[in-house]
């Protein structure tokens, strides 16, 4: 980060990047695509779990409530976040870890682990 860009991010910026991913791992524990998909512009591109690759907090909020009342029923999240790397004052790099715990099971299911990078834009509300 050169020294224009330290000085034009906030800590606030970082924690506001921060909980997107706490928001979307709540929303999942609560089984909602909606709030899944909150934090999502409406021209997000996303990859799902399973490689679908949604378009839109429209699309991505679907898909997840689909998900959320059949295939992933259930299921619970945990993670948190790696790294936020600024690129300039709009734009960031969000890396997350998240691990699922399985319906009935005590503890997450480390095959099922994933990695998450994110591409973070500052905007108005849409």
């Amino acid at each position: 980060m050169n020294s224009q860009t330290a000085q034009t991010t906030t800590t606030a910026d970082e924690s506001a990047i921060r909980d997107f991913l706490h928001q979307m791992i709540d929303a999942w524990n609560r089984g909602s695509g909606e709030d899944f998909a909150a934090p999502f512009s409406e021209t997000a591109d996303f990859i799902a779990f399973e490689g679908t690759h949604l378009k839109g907090r429209k699309e991505i909020a679907e898909f997840n409530q689909q998900a959320f009342d059949t295939v992933v029923k259930g299921t619970r999240l945990e993670g948190e976040v790696n790294f936020v790397h600024f690129l300039n004052s709009q734009l960031a790099l969000m890396s997350g870890v998240v691990r699922v715990m399985l319906p009935g099971q005590p503890e997450t299911s480390p095959s099922r682990d994933s990695m998450q990078l994110f591409v973070v834009m500052k905007r108005d509300q849409d």
